[in-house]
């Protein structure tokens, strides 16, 4: 069928895909996809549609409302918008050309979140729009083949996006007041990498680099997205799992290893981190 739809408001070539049971139950899968340019000015509007929606404006121009808020956009900006949400976009009189992504998945609400959590905002400008419309151009060709594990690839370009998106949410500089400088913590985190085995306080990381700890702990989230604590029980865990895996080390000589003395304490940070306490873990590798 020709997915070429042509009507007084636009022009659009669109495909309406539905997924395998499988796939709706298991992975990230398309809903819609598609390119549109308009005709004329207008405006479309939902609410409490269960998809996420991403697009790009490739030409022209036009508004998107979410969430109260009303956001312009011209050629090279995108919106990523939770569409449980009333939204709607409306073309200017710059009549705008869009491709977008309709899709959704089991996970996706605390991905959302995630993007959110760190500065993800529901329209921004990327350097390079390149890889974004590569990416809506493959889920275009993938929906439209005749691929007998398309979904498997669906899923694949999806996570795809949700990664440059993850990227690009990331922006700690712009949490800076205005005309202050945030002190670089990658010297902090080096420390960590380097010296978990040592026991470290946020006192003694406070002395060490001369930096107030209150400050340290909330700079320390911004830049790199967790706190002190859990990167370094990150750390830890990640040598702890190759030590239980590659040496006769007992589970208390491996807390030890890692900076851990106490074992009912190693255990209980080892399955906060990998949801399985150390020794099933050994059993389990």
């Amino acid at each position: 069928m020709d997915p070429l739809f042509q009507g007084t408001l636009v022009n659009a070539r669109r495909i309406i895909y539905t997924p395998s049971e499988f796939a709706k139950n298991n992975l990230l899968h398309l809903q819609e996809t598609g390119e549109l340019q308009a005709l004329r000015p207008h405006t479309s509007s939902r609410r409490g549609l269960v998809s996420y929606l991403f697009l790009v404006v490739l030409a022209g121009s036009g508004t998107v409302t979410y969430d109260g808020d009303r956001y312009e956009l011209s050629a090279g900006d995108c919106a990523f918008i939770d569409c449980r949400r009333e939204y709607s976009h409306r073309s200017s009189q710059e009549l705008w050309t869009l491709k977008w992504a309709h899709f959704y998945g089991p996970n996706m609400t605390g991905i959302y979140e995630k993007y959110v959590e760190r500065g993800g905002r529901p329209v921004f400008r990327p350097e390079n729009l390149q890889p974004w419309e590569v990416l809506l151009g493959q889920l275009y060709q993938i929906a439209g083949s005749a691929d007998y594990i398309r979904d498997m690839h669906i899923f694949e370009k999806l996570t795809g996006l949700l990664a440059l998106l993850m990227a690009e949410s990331w922006h700690p500089e712009l949490r800076a007041h205005i005309g202050s400088k945030r002190q670089s913590l990658q010297d902090v985190k080096d420390y960590l990498d380097c010296c978990y085995k040592e026991k470290i306080t946020l006192d003694g990381l406070s002395r060490r680099f001369f930096i107030n700890k209150f400050y340290l702990t909330r700079i320390f989230k911004e830049q790199f997205g967790t706190s002190i604590n859990s990167y370094l029980a990150q750390v830890r865990v990640t040598h702890a799992k190759q030590l239980l895996r590659f040496s006769d080390l007992t589970v208390e000589q491996v807390g030890r290893e890692c900076g851990i003395d106490e074992p009912a304490y190693f255990a209980r940070v080892f399955k906060k981190v990998e949801g399985v306490a150390p020794g099933e873990y050994r059993k389990m590798w």
